[in-house]
């Protein structure tokens, strides 16, 4: 990373705190064409309101956010499954990279703190999905993911194109 960026895990008053500047991130990513949910033409207002939404709950998730002097330039989230039999699993959710820091190694140094995050909450295997041939699947695949498969027309992408999504998973070390 040729910026100082420095990554923290949010508590829940920092991430609803933070849920403007988290609704700008998603708004620029969607517009960059980042298919996470949403269609071109996302407005900050709307992707805040998302945020906080998805922000109210407390369901155990882990926020982590990079920050550098401009601002936040990138966040993931680790999800506890839920389930009763699925005490073990957590999904990757929303990790997003501005485009002022992308391909500076912003995504992997996320992942990898997302990683950690996932171990000190006792969970030992995560799972995620992400665009078939989009540069988010080269970066999990570098970062020692397993390639589970290829579902196609998953998603729409930011034009309203049907896409294909790639799954993967990764057990961690406990």
């Amino acid at each position: 990373m040729s910026l100082p960026i420095r990554f923290r895990r949010l508590t829940a008053a920092e991430a609803r705190a933070h849920a403007d500047a988290l609704g700008e991130l998603l708004a620029v990513c969607v517009a960059g064409g980042a298919s996470v949910s949403f269609l071109a033409g996302l407005e900050p207002d709307r992707a805040s309101q998302w945020w906080a939404g998805q922000l109210g709950a407390d369901d155990g998730r882990a926020i982590i956010v990079g920050e550098d002097e401009t601002g936040l330039c990138g966040v993931v989230q680790v999800i506890p499954a839920g389930p009763e039999n699925q005490p073990h699993r957590g999904d990757v959710a929303k990790m997003l990279v501005h485009p002022r820091v992308r391909r500076q190694g912003v995504g992997a140094a996320l992942l990898a703190q997302a990683e950690a995050a996932a171990q000190g909450m006792g969970l030992s295997l995560l799972v995620l999905d992400t665009v078939t041939g989009g540069d988010a699947e080269r970066l999990y695949a570098r970062g020692g993911w397993v390639r589970v498969g290829v579902i196609p027309d998953f998603a729409l992408s930011t034009d309203g194109r049907p896409e294909a999504t790639t799954v993967f998973y990764k057990a961690l070390a406990q």
